[in-house]
């Protein structure tokens, strides 16, 4: 992945998020990008911290913007740009938007974006995107990203996957980890998993991959532990790129009532040169 450089704009104040130090614990995982054999082989710097982990990083940063509404009517929208490795620092970086004197803007700030990103000490960017509570009038950063399908003959890795492709649809499904003592699950990674859309039948083992964007958004919350809901999940796209095929997913999670508690577009990429589908592509 390419890394880059975010500062804040001169209209917005920056919010920082502690250094955190996250750990590796997939490492030893068979044909994982998260096991330094495997990453090396395909050409990266060791195993990798899945993306997934550094939503957890805006939680504390969302909280004091919006206290626990963003557990209900919240966004994490993030676009993963470089892979970091078992413990290297990272944090969260928010931009609150200035008032025309230079101070904190004093207008609410539910229904407005939010840039915002992870950053190395060094300040590579390891995730870029945009933050909100409520209803902004602009999707979230990764739902404004144009899907562009890929034509079928460049699909080997993908063949499986289709636009419409159901990867998941289940009644019942309750949330079972992941959530504090009073069954709200507060951490954005433990949503994700809630809302991961994968399913057997289209589980690629034969190819390494890792995560390309994630995008969750509360319509209802809280997500809680125990409760039933209607899970569903979908292929959206499949697209291509020189190194790798992509697929990009839709998913849900319902209660009882029908209403949409949490939504989710995330997107996976595949490297080509770990398949036997792409064996000319290790030559």
């Amino acid at each position: 992945m390419a890394s880059e450089s975010l500062t804040a704009s001169p209209a917005a104040e920056r919010l920082e998020g502690a250094w955190v130090t996250p750990r590796n614990l997939w490492q030893g995982a068979d044909n994982s990008i998260h096991t330094d054999a495997v990453a090396r082989k395909i050409g990266m710097r060791g195993g990798t911290i899945p993306g997934t982990v550094h939503l957890s990083h805006f939680a504390p940063l969302l909280t004091g913007l919006f206290g626990e509404r963003w557990l209900e009517a919240g966004q994490v929208s993030m676009f993963y740009t470089f892979a970091t490795l078992d413990g290297e620092a990272v944090r969260a970086v928010i931009e609150r938007p200035m008032d025309e004197a230079g101070g904190p803007g004093e207008g609410p700030l539910e229904d407005r974006q939010l840039k915002a990103w992870i950053e190395t000490p060094e300040g590579k960017v390891v995730a870029k995107g945009t933050v909100a509570c409520g209803a902004p009038a602009e999707p979230g950063y990764v739902r404004g990203l144009a899907l562009v399908e890929a034509d079928r003959g460049e699909i080997r890795i993908l063949e499986a996957m289709t636009p419409g492709l159901v990867t998941v649809e289940k009644d019942g499904f309750r949330v079972k980890d992941g959530a504090d003592a009073d069954g709200v699950l507060r951490d954005p990674q433990e949503v994700y998993r809630a809302l991961q859309p994968y399913s057997p039948g289209v589980t690629v083992t034969d190819a390494v991959g890792f995560f390309g964007a994630t995008e969750i958004v509360w319509r209802a919350g809280p997500v809680r532990a125990g409760v039933p809901y209607r899970k569903t999940a979908r292929v959206v796209s499949v697209g291509a790129s020189p190194k790798t095929e992509f697929a990009w997913f839709d998913s849900e999670l319902a209660d009882a009532a029908g209403r949409v508690v949490a939504e989710m577009r995330h997107m996976t990429r595949w490297m080509k040169v770990s398949s036997p589908k792409w064996a000319e592509a290790k030559s």
